[in-house]
């Protein structure tokens, strides 16, 4: 049986984003979860090795994965540039297929 997304012709998505601290990764899913715009946000500590204006860097930073719908990934991704403290917000993002209870549940918990 298709999935609900799949049943609207769209699919879900899982977008993933890193922050300085874990307080504005939590400040940030929070906002997003509050505005519908995501159905939930996972947050966990990363280790980052990165190229940054010509020098090699690395330092401790908090990702996110957030699912949402297809439709809104372009607004959660403005919105989460909006309240990020980076230059150049790294946010990244996958399709994927999800089960359908869990696809129901995001389209429940998020708007259009």
């Amino acid at each position: 049986m298709p999935s609900v997304a799949a049943r609207h012709g769209e699919r879900d998505r899982a977008g993933r984003a890193t922050f300085a601290d874990r307080a504005e990764a939590e400040r940030i899913a929070t906002a997003v979860v509050e505005a519908r715009l995501a159905a939930c946000a996972n947050l966990g500590a990363v280790e980052s090795i990165y190229t940054w204006e010509g020098a090699i860097e690395s330092g401790s930073e908090v990702a996110g994965i957030f699912k949402t719908r297809t439709t809104l990934a372009p607004f959660l991704a403005a919105r989460i540039a909006a309240l990020h403290s980076y230059d150049l917000p790294a946010v990244t993002w996958w399709t994927v297929d999800a089960e359908e209870r869990l696809a129901a549940w995001v389209e429940a918990a998020t708007d259009d």
